[in-house]
């Protein structure tokens, strides 16, 4: 009951806006409020088909699923790989879900490698899945903020430093 007047709401105030000023002023702030819920709705992920090929970076704060290949880095939300695909490039989402082939660096806040995915490329993550049957080759590496590409120099640059100080002790 309460729904149907609720949507029924804008039929009945505009005979009631040629009576008195006092239906005006309720009806002012039920549209806008349907305007600020207008744009909240998200919007579907943008798909790149599996007969298209991409040269260049990709950027959008929005979702991608990708199906056919790019040459290049790509930044979103949410980006799946699907198993048509192949990316050569670097890759950061905050969530990136792999089906298919990624050559180059994935840096995510959550990255699943399926079980047909195929990585040759080191992983930065704050959390990750890998399925059995999936192919990876590379090394993984754990960030409170795998996004931010600046705070992952200064940590590497460290146990880089540190590195060539254990081989000359081992040999």
């Amino acid at each position: 009951m309460f729904s149907k007047s609720k949507i029924n709401e804008p039929a009945p105030k505009a005979p009631e806006a040629a009576k008195p000023a006092t239906s005006t002023a309720p009806a002012a702030p039920a549209p806008s409020d349907f305007k600020a819920a207008a744009p909240k709705p998200k919007p579907p992920a943008s798909v790149l088909s599996s007969d298209l090929h991409i040269t260049g970076n990709i950027k959008t704060s929005g979702d991608i699923q990708v199906e056919g290949s790019v040459e290049g880095d790509i930044r979103a939300h949410l980006l799946t790989i699907g198993e048509t695909a192949t990316i050569k490039g670097e890759v950061t989402a905050d969530d990136v879900v792999i089906n298919g082939r990624i050559v180059g660096r994935v840096r995510g806040l959550k990255v699943r490698l399926t079980s047909t995915a195929r990585v040759e490329g080191d992983i930065i993550h704050k959390t990750i899945a890998i399925e059995s049957g999936a192919h990876f080759e590379g090394s993984v590496q754990r960030q409170d903020d795998p996004l931010n590409p600046g705070r992952a120099a200064k940590p590497a640059a460290n146990p880089a430093a540190a590195a060539p100080a254990t081989k000359p002790e081992g040999t």
